[in-house]
């Protein structure tokens, strides 16, 4: 962040105790900590946990994560749900949060989970947003991928951590 967002001067850094050094607006008088968006991912999985849910998006070949942006007043937990629902049209349950990354492209802090679905039934996609849905066995899921992205890392980092030889 290089400028004020009240005023638009640009920030110096002060050294800030228990911060080190931190945006000032010299104008406004205050501190300015970073600003971005945040946002949710979700490995889904089939009731009975043996396959995975990928999806492709805005006319993209690749398979990717569902995900979306946390609105306010709302947990990211319960971002989860209700992007699942509204993209997918399936109920989660299960919970549970795997890891987060800063995405720089998009300023966004991932927030990445896995969560259970209710159903296998893929008939009420979100057309608008969802151009394809399919479930793949978790090996099949690791090749399928986009390769090089945030969802595949986070994909593999579940893969490493939940495989049924992993251990957990």
């Amino acid at each position: 962040m290089k400028y004020c967002y009240e005023c638009g001067t640009p920030l110096t850094l002060r050294f800030l105790e228990q911060e080190g050094d931190t945006p000032y607006c010299e104008k406004c008088g205050c501190w300015r900590f970073p600003i971005f968006s945040t946002a949710v991912s979700m490995i889904v999985l089939s009731p009975d946990r043996s396959k995975i849910l990928l999806i492709q998006q805005y006319g993209r070949p690749s398979n990717i994560l569902v995900a979306g942006y946390v609105s306010k007043g709302e947990s990211a937990e319960q971002t989860v749900v209700r992007e699942v629902q509204e993209e997918i049209g399936l109920s989660v349950n299960s919970l549970c949060f795997n890891r987060s990354e800063y995405f720089a492209k998009s300023n966004t802090l991932m927030l990445n989970f896995s969560c259970t679905a209710t159903s296998e039934s893929l008939e009420h996609l979100n057309r608008q947003e969802v151009d394809q849905a399919a479930w793949f066995s978790w090996e099949d899921a690791e090749k399928a991928i986009r390769p090089d992205s945030l969802a595949q890392r986070f994909l593999l980092h579940f893969l490493e951590r939940h495989r049924p030889d992993s251990g957990t």
